[in-house]
């Protein structure tokens, strides 16, 4: 069996579920699909690009299928499309898409393995029609927890058909990496209007703080140096568990409960960031100096449009309170350009606020379509020649703007774990805090001993590399 991932940290985690319920019921992991009797596929259903990325994989998954890579190596008898764009489209996807052998839902999660036999001996199996799952469970979040064991709601990542989670059972690894994410919750209440997760993913559920807490000690004996919390939205945790501040209380106990050397938050959404968040992230020691905000825009107008809040001088005012706080701290962000009824007032506005934001890593993306959001059916489009004019624009001018607030860090002292090492060239390669793992790297350089990956080693800044950092241990 082997599995393919797609998409963020969230779907790492659950292919890592997948993995641990396989493992657990005898099926062996190997790396190369070629070599594998089944090869599960990990899709995302994001946005146009992910999905288009997750078709090919399953394409390229389908070509090895009765094309053995040598005489004595067998080739894969079955590919199967698990993850986002799969629970999304369901039998519209297995219509369209014949060289996937099925199409599972998240529901198919807790018996996977019994599925894939079936498969593999030729049964044909009904794909699901997809289905609104945010209308599984309860509106109020407090009755979230009775609602979905009533139901068995399968939630990826939590490990189980209820909200219980046995770590380390139900969770095998698929690298070495000394960084790993964990899921904090799943799942979204928010409406903005450009996004479709909600109804795939469902409402928002919480972990419970121990099990969160149990993963993470398991992760540190696994040799992980670094966790990154991940969710739909970070900032909600605890909400359904009747404490909307449990994050608070849950990353110093993290420092206090484990020996992991650090822990970053990401997913946070502006308009529910707290003040006192935002100060025990600064004071905890183990938390990363990095504070992962989805800002979308910058435009009051367009941002009401998304159905999301604040605009460019509340933003500021964040990112102020912010460096106050932590004046060194990374600051990373995603904006959507070319939203339905963006002016080009509103562009400039968006260009103005990172200009003046100084973030240290932005994605940008161009807004495309995406089937059942309120967006869908807004005027005026906005032509795609214009989308991708200013997706240009945008990201040739946050290069420059990120490039530069790397060279500011010439100098500066920061902390890095040592994820890999060139033993010929004697540079280590790995991530300070505030700088998130899809964003930028720091080399170090004179590391000559591999016994350093895991390690969080002090530098200096030295020197920079567009927006890579170059650094000395001290």
């Amino acid at each position: 069996m082997a599995l393919i991932t797609m998409g963020c940290a969230r779907n790492e985690v659950d292919s890592e579920e997948l993995a641990g319920r396989l493992a657990a019921d005898g099926w062996t992991l190997v790396d190369d699909p070629a070599d594998a009797e089944a090869v599960l596929v990990n899709t995302c259903g994001f946005v146009d690009v992910a999905k288009k990325d997750s078709i090919d994989a399953i394409l390229a998954a389908s070509e090895l299928k009765n094309s053995p890579s040598s005489e004595t190596s067998s080739s894969p008898q079955a590919v199967v499309a698990v993850g986002c764009l799969a629970q999304r489209y369901g039998s519209e996807l297995a219509d369209t898409l014949p060289e996937a052998d099925a199409v599972l839902s998240f529901d198919d999660y807790p018996d996977i393995s019994s599925r894939l036999q079936s498969i593999l001996s030729g049964e044909k199996l009904v794909t699901h029609s997809p289905s609104d799952r945010r209308k599984l469970l309860p509106i109020s979040p407090l009755d979230r927890g009775a609602g979905a064991e009533s139901v068995k709601v399968s939630i990826p990542g939590h490990g189980s058909a209820t909200l219980a989670w046995q770590p380390p059972v139900l969770r095998q690894r698929l690298d070495s990496s000394p960084v790993a994410p964990v899921k904090l919750a799943s799942g979204c209440d928010r409406r903005c209007t450009f996004c479709a997760i909600p109804s795939f993913r469902g409402s928002f559920i919480s972990r419970a703080p121990a099990d969160v807490i149990a993963e993470i000690v398991w992760l540190a004996n696994d040799s992980v140096s670094e966790v990154v919390l991940v969710s739909e939205n970070s900032t909600s945790y605890g909400k359904d568990l009747g404490d909307i501040r449990l994050l608070e209380s849950l990353l110093p106990a993290i420092g206090e409960g484990t020996e992991i050397s650090r822990v970053r938050v990401a997913y946070l959404q502006p308009a529910e960031v707290r003040p006192d968040l935002l100060r025990v992230m600064a004071e905890t020691p183990v938390v990363a100096p990095y504070f992962d905000l989805s800002f979308q825009h910058a435009s009051p107008t367009l941002l009401r449009r998304m159905k999301r809040f604040g605009g460019e001088e509340q933003f500021l005012d964040l990112i102020a309170m912010i460096r106050d706080l932590s004046p060194e701290a990374g600051i990373r962000s995603n904006v959507i350009v070319g939203f339905p009824g963006e002016s080009e007032s509103d562009f400039e506005t968006l260009l103005r606020f990172l200009e003046r934001g100084r973030l240290d890593a932005v994605g940008v993306f161009g807004y495309s379509d995406e089937e059942g959001t309120e967006a869908f059916n807004y005027e005026p489009k906005v032509p795609e020649s214009v989308i991708a004019s200013r997706v240009k624009r945008t990201q040739d001018f946050v290069d420059e703007l990120m490039s530069q607030r790397a060279e500011d860090r010439v100098g500066q002292v920061v902390e890095v774990i040592i994820e890999s090492i060139d033993l010929e060239t004697g540079i280590a390669y790995g991530h300070a805090g505030h700088q998130g793992p899809d964003d930028s790297e720091t080399r170090v350089l004179g590391i000559e001993d591999s016994g350093s990956i895991g390690q969080l080693i002090t530098c200096m800044v030295v020197d920079t590399d567009g927006v890579d950092l170059i650094a000395r241990p001290m």
